[in-house]
C-alpha cells in the first residue's frame, strides 16, 4: 500500500488514531482519548525530582489560562531519567497538589522510551520525531502539542519553558 492510499477500515486516518488511544490516570481510572476530540492537548513527561520540575507551575498556569478555551494538559510521570520520579501514585499526586496546585490530569506512571514505552508516547514520537529524526525522549519535561484535529503539531525540549509556547498553543486552539 502506498503512503497516499486512503485509510482502510482497519487503519483510521492518522489524526483519528490519536483519538483511539486509551490510558489510565494516576488514580487508575480509564482515560479514553476520544474525549479529547476538538481540544488542543499539551502532553508532557514529568518528574518530581528533576531540575525542570518547577515547570509544573507554568503547566498549571497554561491549564488555568487556556483550559476554558479548549486546552487539555496531560502529565505523564516517568522514572526513566535518573530515577527522578521514584514515588508511587499517591506520592506523585500529593507532591503535585501540595507544591504546585496541579489541577490538570496526571496519568499513570509509565515508560516513554524503550520496549515498555506506553502507546501514547509511541504514537506521538512517531508523528513528531525530534532533531535528526530521532524519536526517543531525551529527558523529563519534553513537550508535545496536538491540535484540535488530533495532529501532533509541535515538540519542544525539556529546556523550553511551557509559557514560551503560548503562541503555538493559541494557534492550535484556533485550528478548526
Amino acid at each position: 500500500m502506498s503512503d497516499d492510499a486512503p485509510p482502510t477500515a482497519s487503519q483510521p486516518p492518522k489524526n483519528e488514531q490519536f483519538y483511539k488511544l486509551n490510558f489510565k490516570t494516576l488514580d487508575g481510572k480509564d482515560f479514553a482519548f476520544e474525549q479529547l476530540r476538538d481540544k488542543a492537548v499539551l502532553i508532557v513527561n514529568v518528574a518530581s525530582k528533576c531540575g525542570f520540575t518547577p515547570q509544573y507551575k507554568s503547566l498549571e498556569d497554561l491549564n488555568k489560562n487556556y483550559g476554558a478555551k479548549g486546552l487539555v494538559v496531560l502529565g505523564f510521570p516517568t522514572n526513566q531519567f535518573a530515577h527522578q520520579e521514584p514515588g508511587d501514585a499517591g506520592q506523585i499526586q500529593e507532591f503535585c497538589q501540595k507544591n504546585y496546585g496541579v489541577t490538570f490530569t496526571i496519568m499513570e506512571k509509565s515508560d516513554v522510551n524503550g520496549g515498555k514505552e506506553n502507546e501514547v508516547y509511541k504514537y506521538i514520537k512517531a508523528e513528531r520525531p525530534g532533531l535528526l529524526g530521532l524519536k526517543r525522549i531525551k529527558w523529563n519535561f519534553e513537550k508535545f502539542l496536538v491540535d484540535r484535529q488530533g495532529s501532533v503539531v509541535g515538540r519542544w525540549a525539556s529546556t523550553t519553558d511551557p509559557k514560551s509556547i503560548t503562541k503555538d498553543i493559541e494557534q492550535a486552539l484556533a485550528s478548526n
